[in-house]
């Protein structure tokens, strides 16, 4: 017999605002499909044990968004194990600095291959086995989704697509009952904004918080509380929509 617990499908779900989201699900008594990209630093073992230690019920599967044949996998093991599928939350990214002289079409493809075709291949997965009462939530970024950010055109580019992709679904998917919606994080303290590399670095996100109204850069758990209340009951009434966690950033007058 299928169980009513409902079941969460989550896409980069070993770190950051994924691995926060399995942690609250799991406290909630959500049962997880969590889905990890073998070749990311990411202990996958060391997640799972976190979501354990919550009460939480989670198969943890590898998963390459960039890939269909993977994605479905994924989607088709999950269910197996759990029986339903309620809420999917497509996560997964990759965050690669390129100016646009050094953009090649090779750099630029596999940017929007993840960011962007990745979500849509979550959800296209997951579309047939949603029933009333489902809910769809994708993560963009205020890079694209708000701002422009230098020498990111690719990933502004695929984030700024993401709320398009769930403002469509809505429409389509609402006569079933099945809602979508995007969450838009500003500056989040996660493994990808603390790259040095490709992103801002602990130094970077530290001085970018005087800019910040509430004066900090925002924690994971506070970006998955949104994405949980999205699919809760308690947003019912809400779809197509998208909404800024940002402490306030995109809503400040410049000094």
């Amino acid at each position: 017999m299928t169980s009513t617990q409902p079941v969460a499908a989550i896409s980069g779900a070993a770190s950051g605002i994924g691995l926060a989201l399995a942690t609250l699900y799991a406290r909630r008594g959500i049962r997880v499909i969590a889905g990890f990209y073998p070749a990311d630093p990411h202990e996958p073992t060391r997640a799972a044990a976190q979501v354990e230690a919550a009460g939480g019920e989670a198969i943890w599967l590898p998963l390459d968004v960039g890939s269909t044949p993977s994605v479905e996998r994924f989607m088709t093991e999950g269910i197996d194990r759990f029986g339903r599928l309620d809420y999917v939350v497509a996560n997964a990214g990759i965050l690669r600095r390129a100016s646009i002289e050094e953009m090649s079409d090779a750099h630029w493809e596999a940017m929007l291959n993840v960011d962007l075709t990745g979500v849509m291949r979550c959800f296209r997965a997951a579309a047939p086995h949603l029933t009333a009462g489902a809910s769809l939530v994708a993560v963009s970024s205020i890079a694209g989704g708000v701002y422009g950010w230098q020498d990111h055109t690719h990933y502004a580019a695929a984030k700024a697509a993401v709320p398009g992709i769930c403002r469509s679904l809505a429409v389509e998917l609402a006569p079933r009952g099945v809602r979508c919606n995007a969450v838009i994080p500003g500056l989040i303290e996660t493994p990808q904004s603390l790259d040095k590399q490709n992103s801002l670095g602990p130094e970077g996100l530290a001085k970018a918080a005087g800019a910040i109204p509430l004066a900090r850069v925002g924690r994971p758990e506070e970006v998955a509380s949104v994405i949980a209340f999205l699919t809760s009951d308690e947003s019912s009434y809400l779809t197509g929509q998208s909404l800024i966690v940002d402490g306030g950033l995109t809503v400040r007058w410049p000094d």
